[in-house]
């Protein structure tokens, strides 16, 4: 008789075979990670920030068989724990730090995890998992769509490992006909507010876009206007006649819409990204009442990166990604290879509440809707992709058809301990510590005092060595390696200073471990 995990197992192999396009490659065989347990493990984040006054939602990430029960201990007054879907909401009015202890309990155990709500000026304590509409829908994106991929999010069990928002992009946007002169959604998008409900019943979080130009990237209405009335039209305003800044500026009259619609994350979009312009949103959305993550696109400009720390909680470091390895050679597109393992001088401005963005995850299908196609990354170059931004702390915005997930691509996005390396309480960004030929080796610190390492082979064949450097990585006595991506635990090292890691990374691939004192 078959386990229950082996029993999950299959039956998410056949949903995904049933699932999987023509063009999709079956990369079966590539699976690394063992299905979830049937007993809880609660999964996540360990520290959570929100604002005083601010509507709180967090809703527990659990794996195992359900039904499952939650419960909290220590939650603070102003609380309360939906004990079925283990969704936590209200409001906290005092600053302050509470520690609590989540717990979740079915048929088969119980667990629990230490957790901190950090009530201050700081949200997005850690980097910001979810979804992003453009990469699977462009324009052809609508209300429906996005409430069916937010469902997909929760029916696929991406909810359980802590994917939590649902991001609508560009062409969204009508006229401004609302309070103060407020963006009104067009035609695709009926009832905004309704549409947030939905998200947020879900246990779900809602973003949106703008842009503080008079028209949007997709020639849509911009966040500012060459009238005081905010009139616009695509023959008058659109296109890139439209990309520049307006006379008139609508920032907070849109923020307090967006706020009582009820969204919780705004991308904010326009070349190049400028300080004036980024304050004056902040603001706006902090005065709003409502916690808003704030990400800035597209390419902020380094020499404003202590700017972006204070005053956003995320920016994009680069152009735009492409589902490849290298570059095409074509303006703006850069390969995973060229954007990933050129983070470094930005390493320090990575942190709790402000983070660099290298662009969204090209995994799954892919393009710019409604024609999609399979990522044309190989198998170990996604497992590259996916490690390196979680080693750099990274935001995490899934950009693919959710309704089209294959076993894959579900198993590459629902490992628990590699998604706890970029949700580490710490926030520490990865750095390249030595270069072996065409390995590069990346170390991150975690809260635990552990540390994750990363072997990346950038050459398109595979290569063997042996690691004999961990005293060099700090490590002077006996160490306990576990491999990340297979969840196995490998022999210790006893001796830092003279036994080696024996090492095969695939081309373009990647061996992800987690080191620590073996104590």
């Amino acid at each position: 008789m078959k386990s229950p995990s082996v029993l999950l197992l299959l039956s998410v192999l056949a949903i995904a075979a049933i699932s999987r396009g023509a063009d999709q490659p079956d990369n079966t065989a590539a699976i690394l990670t063992p299905a979830p347990a049937a007993t809880p493990r609660i999964n996540g984040p360990s520290v959570f920030g929100v604002r005083p006054g601010s509507p709180f939602l967090y809703t527990i990430p659990a794996t195992g068989e359900r039904p499952m029960q939650f419960a909290v201990e220590h939650l603070p007054a102003g609380l309360a724990l939906d004990a079925a879907s283990g969704r936590i909401t209200g409001a906290l009015a005092q600053a302050g730090t509470f520690e609590v202890t989540l717990q979740a309990r079915n048929a088969r155990g119980t667990a629990q995890k230490k957790f901190r709500i950090v009530v201050g000026d700081s949200i997005a304590l850690t980097p910001a998992m979810g979804w992003n509409s453009w990469n699977c829908w462009a324009d052809a994106v609508d209300q429906e769509k996005v409430l069916r991929s937010a469902r997909a999010l929760v029916s696929s069990g991406l909810v359980n490992h802590g994917w939590t928002y649902v991001n609508i992009d560009d062409t969204w946007q009508g006229q401004r006909t609302g309070k103060d002169g407020a963006l009104q959604s067009n035609a695709k998008f009926p009832d905004m507010k309704a549409l947030c409900g939905d998200i947020h019943a879900l246990g779900l979080k809602a973003g949106i876009y703008s842009t503080p130009w008079v028209t949007s990237y997709a020639s849509f209405a911009g966040g500012s206007a060459e009238s005081a009335d905010g009139a616009w039209s695509k023959d008058v305003s659109g296109g890139e006649k439209g990309h520049h800044h307006g006379k008139f500026s609508f920032t907070s009259a849109d923020a307090n819409q967006w706020a009582a619609w009820g969204f919780d994350y705004l991308k904010y979009d326009w070349f190049p990204n400028d300080v004036p312009h980024t304050a004056e949103m902040s603001a706006a959305l902090r005065a709003s009442g409502r916690d808003i993550v704030f990400s800035l696109s597209n390419a902020a400009p380094f020499e404003h990166a202590a700017d972006w720390a204070r005053l956003a909680n995320s920016w994009r470091t680069t152009g735009d990604i492409w589902d490849r390895w290298g570059t095409d050679g074509e303006f703006w597109h850069f390969g995973i290879s060229e954007i990933g393992f050129s983070q470094e001088r930005w390493a320090t401005t990575a942190g709790p509440g402000h983070w660099n963005d290298p662009d969204m995850l090209v995994v799954g299908h892919v393009g710019w809707g409604p024609s999609l196609h399979a990522t044309k990354l190989t198998a170990d170059e996604q497992y590259t992709h996916i490690s390196l931004w979680c080693l750099l702390s990274a935001p995490l915005l899934i950009g693919c058809d959710l309704e089209r997930l294959d076993a894959f691509t579900l198993n590459l996005l629902s490992n628990d301990e590699v998604l706890a390396l970029d949700q580490d309480a710490l926030g520490r960004q990865a750095v390249r510590v030595l270069t072996s030929g065409p390995v590069d080796v990346y170390v991150k610190e975690l809260e635990d005092g552990g540390k994750a390492v990363g072997f990346f082979n950038r050459d398109s064949v595979p290569q063997t060595l042996g690691f004999n450097k961990l005293s060099q990585l700090g490590f002077e006595t006996k160490v306990h390696v576990r491999d990340l991506w297979r969840q196995q635990d490998l022999p210790d090292v006893t001796d830092t200073r003279k036994e080696s890691l024996k090492l095969t990374i695939p081309a373009h691939g990647v061996v992800l471990y987690k080191i620590a004192p073996a104590s």
